[in-house]
């Protein structure tokens, strides 16, 4: 099967576990929580062509991925919200294993975060029916309007959902957490430097 066939394929799998019901660590469900300064702006509102819109179009194709860790495919014409993605989540270069993701809700708002006011743009994806793991991954950028300080955060709530083979299911019980953290790492390092080239 094709990149193209299992992409389509997406579209009639639903997402596999309740975004709703508590992610308790007692069953089994991992936090990671992530924050990388970017290139600062002045206060206000974000500037055109500033560092908060440079990373909202790196977040928005995601160009934040190593694609030595996971490799995207989707239709680049769709909209946003409520895209499917195809994922191959590789391992060490041994081998790829194909999941897909469906992007929820984007997020466009002002907020107040202890006392102070601060933009976000952002969207999750959520795993589909097949996925080896279970849970959301949310992606934003953050400018705090009071200092035009500028933030990549991702926050994200995960647990293993198994495979039918037992192989990648050895693989992710030893390997998974070390390379979940290394991708978010690698994420964070890649959206800095790529929104500092994007400014160059």
């Amino acid at each position: 099967m094709n990149k193209q066939q299992r992409l389509a394929r997406l579209r009639d799998l639903k997402v596999n576990y309740d975004p709703d019901a508590p992610h308790r660590p007692e069953d089994g469900w991992r936090t990671d929580d992530y924050c990388e300064p970017l290139p600062s702006e002045p206060p206000g509102d974000p500037v055109e062509g500033g560092p908060f819109q440079a990373a909202q179009t790196l977040l928005r194709e995601y160009k934040v991925a190593d694609p030595k860790l996971v490799r995207a495919f989707y239709d680049h014409d769709a909209e946003l919200e409520g895209r499917d993605m195809l994922l191959q989540l590789r391992f060490h270069g041994l081998f790829g294993l194909w999941s897909g993701c469906r992007v929820g809700r984007v997020v466009d708002e002002r907020r107040v975060q202890d006392g102070r006011p601060v933009r976000v743009w952002g969207w999750p994806y959520q795993t589909l029916e097949g996925h080896i793991e279970q849970g959301q991954m949310t992606w934003e950028v953050w400018k705090w309007l009071d200092t035009g300080e500028v933030q990549f955060r991702i926050h994200s709530y995960s647990r293993n959902a198994g495979s039918l083979n037992p192989i990648f299911n050895l693989a992710f019980k030893l390997l998974g957490q070390h390379e979940r953290r290394r991708y978010l790492r690698s994420a964070c390092e890649r959206m800095a430097r790529m929104t500092a080239e994007a400014l160059a």
